[in-house]
């Protein structure tokens, strides 16, 4: 009867436990599904008549299918894992309950019904087998189902990485045609064009962000009048300009103790960066010890600053749509992007790359949350 209950209890414990656990398989199977509608996109973006926009929809779409096989493969193996563990565990139960049902097969029929006190007994076995009976079926279903589980979580991890390796290069075939359209790009309006001569003369004598953008007018020859519609009735619904999370927010230190009126995002390697709404640039390259900047200007009083990427679109002076992309974030190669599965908490592709927003108004700082939406942050 105790041996019954434990069966019993273990099989409502597992029931239980599957119940409240999402299905890791169907998770990765539907990313799959995502990377090859990517993979469509992709090649319909060919004959799209603005490729810009289409292969950066593409580079987005790569980017969720990736990070949704990633993190469907690291529940995955999580899941895998842990039934293996359990399974571990619990190898005497099993092979206390393997030699239960061993027995039970063993014994002839006739000795099954008969009982040394005689009737009454043999009455009173028959009643506890048929308790015992339908937990020890239940307890070897549990075991099947198990096993199997295990065995399918494993066959997916393996197919898996190869679509996820075939996601991969996808991405990286949109990044590099998304570049090409780019510079192919000849129907952008230009506001003004830049003087080289002052722009190096007013990188040269500022040693401060401020100092800069209070100078950005002066490197713009004949530049247009007027502004764009500009973005005061969208503050607090811009979206963010890349995929990531906010690693630090206004004001707060960094790891050397300097502070910054800006927010520091943790990106992905290679993650596309767009411009939230039409905007100017107002410069772009290298700029003090912010990396690679690009300064865009969606209306008049009004500049964000984007610092860190490793490549840079556009030209200072264009008018860029809203959506538009301006750069990549930088990255090591492929080994980022390996799935780990022996423990279970890492799927490669972490977001090891940090891209810098301010936005100033009247050339002061405000604190840029204050204009993105962040509700959606990954």
């Amino acid at each position: 009867m105790r041996l019954a209950a434990a069966v019993i209890s273990s099989c409502l414990w597992a029931a239980t436990a599957l119940a409240q656990s999402p299905d890791p398989a169907a998770d990765a199977r539907t990313a799959a599904d995502r990377l090859t509608r990517a993979g469509e996109m992709l090649s319909s973006a060919k004959s799209a008549r603005n490729r810009v926009k289409a292969l950066s929809e593409t580079v987005h779409a790569y980017e969720d299918g990736l990070q949704a096989m990633r993190e469907g493969l690291r529940r995955a193996a999580i899941r895998e894992q842990t039934l293996s563990r359990e399974l571990q565990s619990r190898e005497d139960e099993v092979a206390q309950f393997l030699g239960v049902l061993m027995g039970i097969g063993d014994t002839p029929a006739p000795v099954l019904l008969l009982h040394p006190s005689g009737p009454v007994g043999t009455a009173r076995s028959a009643m506890i087998l048929a308790d015992v009976a339908p937990a020890l079926d239940a307890r070897a279903q549990d075991l099947r189902d198990t096993l199997e589980e295990v065995s399918v979580l494993r066959a997916l991890q393996q197919s898996a990485a190869s679509k996820l390796q075939e996601g991969l290069d996808g991405a990286q075939k949109a990044r590099t045609a998304l570049s090409q359209a780019i510079a192919d790009r000849t129907d952008l309006p230009r506001r003004f064009t830049e003087d080289p001569v002052r722009t190096a003369l007013l990188i040269a004598s500022t040693e401060t962000l401020e100092g800069f953008a209070s100078g950005l007018s002066q490197i713009a020859v004949d530049e247009a009048p007027g502004s764009l519609p500009g973005i005061a009735g969208r503050k607090g619904d811009l979206p963010l300009p890349v995929q990531g999370s906010i690693l630090r927010r206004a004001g707060e230190e960094d790891a050397a103790g300097i502070v910054r009126p800006g927010i520091v995002m943790a990106a992905r390697p290679r993650a596309l960066v767009t411009t939230p709404a039409a905007a100017t640039v107002r410069y772009r390259g290298p700029l003090l010890d912010y990396g690679n900047v690009i300064i865009l200007e969606p209306q008049t009083g009004i500049l964000l600053v984007l610092a860190g990427l490793d490549v840079v679109y556009g030209e200072t002076g264009q008018v860029l749509p809203g959506g538009s992309p301006v750069g990549l974030m930088g990255g090591a190669g492929a080994g980022d992007d390996v799935v780990q599965t022996g423990t279970g908490t890492e799927t490669g592709a972490r977001r090891t790359e940090t891209l810098y927003i301010e936005l100033r108004e009247d050339n002061a700082p405000v604190d840029p949350l204050e204009w993105f939406r962040t509700d959606k942050d990954d």
